[in-house]
């Protein structure tokens, strides 16, 4: 079953709505320009990566009367230069879908494209923990992001702060003691809801595992001392989750990747991508004016 079956429709659409009544407030003076006759388009995928962003992208050109037909699936290493989907409609449309649709293109193949680099990293080390975002997202792109992120290989983390319990520093420093803070959490969450607990030392993550934590976060810990700590931590709580955050990136990646750990986060997911290049050429005869040998 294809990812993009766990986005709820009425979010997609919500958010696709407000999209276009951003981008088209008022006129739309270039559709006026060009008018309302049938004509097709062609996305293009000029740089190397993962496709990501389906979903969206059909909401769009669904919203403005046009038919999107994909010549590869969400996933796909693409190789430039290729065509990656063919939307036909009125022209006056397309070319009002076109940068929506390529900004959610660029943008969420730009974070599948590093959870597929992350997870050859994972792959090459016969790591077998979880690499995973953060909360780390844009206002308002929020669904687009944790999508991709799947996309990419990779584990969401939590959602929002409805999704899990996460005790960082500023909650244990208004209350003062992690014990206090951890047990009043699950007074309210219950026992359905995991609660984890951003430490500083290994005594820290002690304290919260006695307190009945199901996370640690070992937060800026230094790739030197991770595996010896978390063997220590490990030893009196062998079944508590062992998650490392705070400077993880593909570069340093690989140190942290110990028999110990369970779950390396990275903000890098959301924060730190580098965006795919597409573009989209309104097509003649069956051609792009542009390259008319590239294929799909």
């Amino acid at each position: 079953m294809s990812l993009s079956s766990l986005l709820p429709l009425n979010h997609v659409e919500d958010l696709v709505e407000g999209w276009l009544s951003e981008d088209i407030p008022h006129f739309d003076y270039g559709g006026f320009v060009v008018g309302e006759k049938q004509s097709s388009a062609v996305i293009l995928c000029k740089s190397k990566g993962v496709l990501c962003g389906q979903p969206f992208v059909n909401t769009i050109f669904e919203k403005l009367g046009c038919k999107v037909q994909w010549h590869h699936s969400d996933g796909t290493l693409l190789e430039p230069i290729c065509r990656v989907a063919e939307v036909s409609g009125p022209v006056n449309k397309l070319l009002q879908g076109e940068r929506l649709a390529l900004n959610v293109l660029t943008r969420a193949s730009g974070i599948a494209t590093i959870g597929h680099q992350y997870q050859e990293i994972r792959t090459k080390n016969g790591w077998k923990g979880e690499i995973a975002a953060t909360r780390k997202t844009t206002p308002g792109f929020r669904l687009v992001e944790k999508y991709a992120v799947l996309v990419g290989g990779c584990s969401t983390h939590r959602h929002d702060l409805s999704s899990m319990v996460m005790l960082k520093d500023n909650h244990i420093w208004s209350v003062g003691d992690i014990k206090k803070s951890v047990q009043k959490a699950r007074s309210v969450c219950g026992f359905s809801t995991k609660i984890e607990v951003e430490c500083r030392s290994v005594k820290e993550a002690l304290e919260a595992c006695s307190a009945g934590a199901d996370v640690i976060m070992l937060d800026n810990f230094d790739a030197a001392i991770t595996e010896k700590s978390a063997q220590e931590i490990k030893g009196h709580y062998p079944h508590v989750i062992l998650e490392v955050s705070g400077g993880v990136t593909l570069q340093n990646a690989s140190d942290y990747m110990t028999p110990t750990i369970d779950v390396l986060s990275s903000s890098s997911l959301t924060q730190g991508y580098s965006t795919l290049d597409f573009s989209m050429k309104i097509m003649k005869d069956g051609k792009d004016p542009t390259n008319p040998l590239v294929t799909a």
